[in-house]
């Protein structure tokens, strides 16, 4: 489909092949944390560090998301839920993939919690946008995670393979996932999935060698780049962080060469 064609190489880089993804929604989860108050600022910065794309909610489009600087691909997600409410891993659908289009997105993308209680119905309203993404020509993101009472361990490299899988028979173009811990586990996800696989930044992270070797285990297992929020826009130099992952993503610069474009800055 050209549609999704063009669309995708707004997300991707055309030669790597790989993306480098910020997403930017935790304001409905966790409210205004850092890093995310003044998201024009931070955007601009993520931007201007080679992110091939950020994800946000419809509301930060609509009031404006960009203060100039450089273009960046729009995501724009379509799941909520918030850390106050009894039960935070179930998500509902806040937008259309219709609004999403009239907003100007590049792409869409959905939170799944497998092994949730409210499972069946995520899974239902993953199924029917993959209907609707693939009927307007637009990429689907499925962020697969696992969380429930059934999961003992949520990096545990069987379920997260199992995740990935669901998300790319259920019609996500890219699949998002946590990362394994090692090149060699995350390399059976990567195995199991016949669509391109990112990984998810988690929790924030005490040292800038911990976040690079997450990325670069990831794109020795054969992953198709990374997902990276709070270990990117609450970094105290987001632009010189997503351009040492960016490097590395799309130019096979090593770690060390990303610690040494972080010191040098």
């Amino acid at each position: 489909m050209i549609g999704k064609q063009i669309r995708m190489e707004r997300i991707m880089n055309r030669k790597s092949k790989k993306t480098v993804i910020v997403p930017m929604d935790h304001g409905i989860t966790l409210g205004p944390i850092r890093g995310l108050i003044d998201i024009k600022k931070s955007v601009n910065a993520v931007a201007a560090g080679g992110a091939n794309a950020i994800i946000i909610h419809k509301g930060v489009v609509e009031s404006g998301h960009r203060g100039g600087g450089i273009d960046v691909g729009l995501i724009v997600h379509l799941s909520a839920s918030t850390v106050l409410s009894p039960d935070p891993n179930a998500k509902v659908l806040v937008c259309t993939v219709e609004e999403a289009i009239r907003f100007g997105a590049d792409a869409i993308s959905i939170h799944i919690n497998i092994g949730s209680d409210d499972e069946k119905s995520m899974l239902r309203d993953l199924g029917n946008i993959a209907k609707k993404t693939r009927d307007w020509g637009m990429p689907l993101i499925a962020m697969m995670y696992t969380r429930g009472l059934k999961v003992k361990n949520e990096y545990a490299p069987e379920v997260v393979k199992h995740a990935a899988r669901i998300g790319a028979e259920l019609g996500a173009d890219i699949v998002k996932v946590a990362y394994t811990g090692s090149a060699e586990t995350f390399r059976d996800v990567v195995d199991g999935c016949f669509v391109p696989v990112v990984i998810a930044g988690g929790e924030k992270m005490e040292t800038d060698r911990q976040v690079l070797e997450m990325v670069q285990g990831s794109l020795d297992a054969g992953g198709a780049g990374v997902s990276i929020g709070r270990n990117a826009f609450q970094h105290h130099k987001p632009e010189m962080i997503v351009r040492a992952i960016s490097n590395m993503v799309h130019n096979g610069c090593s770690i060390e060469e990303g610690l040494k474009l972080l010191e040098a800055d």
